[in-house]
Order: structure tokens, then C-alpha cells, then sequence
């Protein structure tokens, strides 16, 4: 499909849908911490910005610290995440088992419409996005050609039972209404089922939207530096740390973006508009992956998957486009436009060679004072972050 698709598609990436979903992930963290403390009302706003701020900028300093420090902490909370699923299911499942199925009774009604059921898989593949996140971290892993795999199709069937098993926990003790009505749905969950240790639950989620935060912090940052390194965005941010061998220009420019759209951005319009150039990218993307099997058999694969996979997600994917458009077509033009808006960059920066000499001039300053402040500089050869 040739560069510009791609450029596009980072551009995307780099100004809406990385920050934005750090936001709200921010935000999330931000009502499970503040809620308790108003159980008879709704925390108030400006609050949890602020928490919500502190975790961002937290994150952005652990990840610039120290490499290792990230990953021990996506390790941990994955754990507390877990360990907090597991007392929902359980609890659900109690529940369950005692005769409590009324809010199963017609559980389906009013999803009647072609449009409603994409709409509802907009908005269930958001909360599945992280099924991708390895993909930006393959030249860390050891042994990709094995691990990779493994740990896809591992961590997608776990996460998929998982999720499935905590929504029949919820929709077993909560109403649909209740679920919809709440910001914070496994407070009420926990205040229903858990009595006195119903506060452990806030807790767990707070630490799991941390951890998970970290996540799309850590591999935002990867996405940023390799973008930078294949020079589709500015060459400071394939820049390394000297000490801490961490990617420091683009942890930076990534926490910035994050904290200016939580603080002007209207989050969830953001991200309608954005699925759709999501979904159109990543269909591209799967669509191409079949074109260079027929066209290229030859070429080293590390590892392959039967093609029924990626032709039934391409299928999806279509799908998903063609009903955004028929059902709100005005949703996408808009995240249309919003893609469009790095063309300029493209032509100016990307495509062309050469700056004019007052440019060149003004960026050559610009990357030396970063590298003097930062102190940045290009790596001999790809770090091992």
C-alpha cells in the first residue's frame, strides 16, 4: 500500500489514539481511587483529573528511570489484576449457583439492529486493544520466533475467559440499568456481594488500571521510537538515554500528549472517531499480510498461521468499516479528517529530503539542545530495551 497509508496511520496513533486511551485509562484509575471516599455520590471531576495526571506522570518517570522497573510493575499488577478477577468470578459465581438468574431473562433485548451489534463490537474490541500490544515489543522479546506465539495465543484465550467469566459474574448481581448508571461498576459489585471487605475491590481494579496504564505507556513509547528510527516522526524521538538506556524523548513526548488531552480533550469522542481509522488500518494491514502470501510465498516467515484466520478477521474488520459508515457515517469522515491532518507533515518532513535552510537551521538547534538537556543520542545499534 506504500508509505503514506502507514505514515497516516502512526500519525494517528502518535496524536489521538495512544494518549487518549492513556487518558482513560488515567481517568479510570482515577474514579476507583476517588470513589470510595464519596460512596453516596459521584467524585468530583476535577479530582480525578488530578489523580489521574499524578498516575501519568508517575508512570512516565518509572519508565524513563529504569527499563526494568516498568516490567517489574506490568508483572505485579497483572497479578493483583488477576487475583481480583478471580474474587468477582467467584463471588459471581456464587450467586449464580444460589438462583439468582432474573437479570438473565431477556438479557438480549433491544440489540435488534445490524448497526447495534457493530456498535457493541466497537466497543468490545476497545475493551480487548491490548491484543496487539506484543507486536510493539517483538525486539525485546528472547526467542521471538518461539515466545511469540505462545504468548498470543495464551494470553488471548486467557483474557478471553477471563473477561467473559467477570460479565456473567456482573450481569448476575447487576441489572443492566444498575451497569450502565454506575462509573465504577465493581464497587457496586463489591458493595453488594463483599460486605465488609467490599474496599478490597476498589483497590485491586485501582491497581489494575494502573498496571495496565503502564502497559500502553511502556509499548507507546516503542511505537514512538521505531516510528522516529524509520523517519516518519522526528529523528529525537529514536533517541536513547545514555545511562538508562531508555527512550526517554519518546516516554516524554508520550506523557505530554496523554496529560494535554485529559485535560482539553472530550476523551470518548475522541475515540469514536478514531475506531474507525483503527479498524481501517488494521484491516489494511491483515488485507496486505494476505497479499504477500500470494504474491511472495517464498519470503521467511518465522512463524505462520492458517489462513482461514487472518481472511475471517480481514472479513471482520470489513464489516466493522462498512457498518460505522451506514450506521453514523459522519463519525468517520471525521476521523477521516483527522488523519488527513498529518499530510503536510508527511510532504514537508517525510517525503521531502531537504528542509529550507531556516528550518534545518531551527531543528538542527532544536536536536542539539535536546540531546544537551536529555542527554539523548542514536544508539550504535537497536538497544535491548
Amino acid at each position: 500500500l506504500g508509505e503514506l497509508p502507514a505514515f497516516l496511520f502512526l500519525w494517528v496513533e502518535f496524536l489521538i489514539r495512544n494518549p487518549t486511551s492513556e487518558a482513560i485509562s488515567a481517568l479510570t484509575f482515577a474514579s476507583y481511587v476517588a470513589q470510595p471516599f464519596f460512596p453516596h455520590c459521584e467524585a468530583p471531576q476535577r479530582l480525578k483529573t488530578m489523580i489521574a495526571a499524578l498516575c501519568l506522570s508517575i508512570l512516565i518517570f518509572i519508565n524513563c528511570a529504569k527499563v526494568r522497573w516498568g516490567t517489574r510493575v506490568i508483572d505485579l499488577f497483572t497479578v493483583t489484576k488477576l487475583f481480583a478477577l478471580v474474587i468477582i468470578i467467584v463471588a459471581g459465581f456464587v450467586s449464580l449457583g444460589t438462583g439468582k438468574t432474573e437479570n438473565w431473562q431477556n438479557s438480549f433485548a433491544g440489540v435488534t439492529t445490524v448497526g447495534g451489534i457493530a456498535q457493541a463490537l466497537y466497543s468490545g474490541l476497545y475493551a480487548y486493544s491490548g491484543w496487539d500490544g506484543l507486536n510493539f515489543v517483538t525486539e525485546e522479546l528472547q526467542d521471538p520466533i518461539r515466545n511469540m506465539p505462545r504468548a498470543l495465543f495464551g494470553g488471548l484465550g486467557l483474557v478471553m475467559l477471563i473477561y467473559m467469566l467477570t460479565n456473567v459474574a456482573y450481569y448476575t448481581v447487576l441489572t443492566t440499568g444498575v451497569i450502565l448508571a454506575v462509573d465504577a461498576v465493581a464497587v457496586e459489585f463489591a458493595r453488594r456481594m463483599l460486605g465488609v471487605m467490599a474496599w478490597c475491590i476498589p483497590v485491586f481494579v485501582a491497581m489494575s488500571t494502573f498496571g495496565t496504564l503502564n502497559s500502553t505507556v511502556f509499548q507507546s513509547a516503542r511505537m514512538y521510537y521505531v516510528g522516529a528510527r524509520e523517519g516518519h516522526l522526528p529523528v529525537v524521538l529514536s533517541m536513547i538515554q545514555v545511562s538508562r538506556l531508555t527512550p526517554l524523548p519518546a516516554l516524554l513526548i508520550n506523557g505530554v500528549l496523554a496529560v494535554v488531552i485529559l485535560l482539553f480533550g472530550d476523551l470518548y469522542t475522541l475515540i469514536n472517531y478514531y475506531a474507525f481509522i483503527r479498524w481501517t488500518g488494521v484491516g489494511a494491514a491483515v488485507g496486505a499480510l494476505l497479499i504477500l502470501r500470494w504474491r511472495r510465498p517464498d519470503l521467511p516467515r518465522p512463524f505462520k498461521t492458517p489462513l482461514i484466520f487472518p481472511i475471517l478477521f480481514f472479513l471482520a474488520c470489513v464489516f466493522l468499516v462498512g457498518m460505522q459508515f451506514y450506521t453514523d457515517p459522519y463519525n468517520p469522515l471525521i476521523g477521516i479528517a483527522l488523519s488527513l491532518t498529518g499530510l503536510p507533515f508527511y510532504f514537508l518532513c517525510v517525503r521531502r529530503k531537504t528542509m529550507p535552510k531556516v528550518l534545518e537551521r531551527a531543528y538542527g538547534a532544536f536536536i542539539r539542545r535536546s540531546q544537551q538537556l536529555l542527554l539523548v543520542c542514536l544508539p550504535d545499534k537497536t538497544p535491548e530495551f
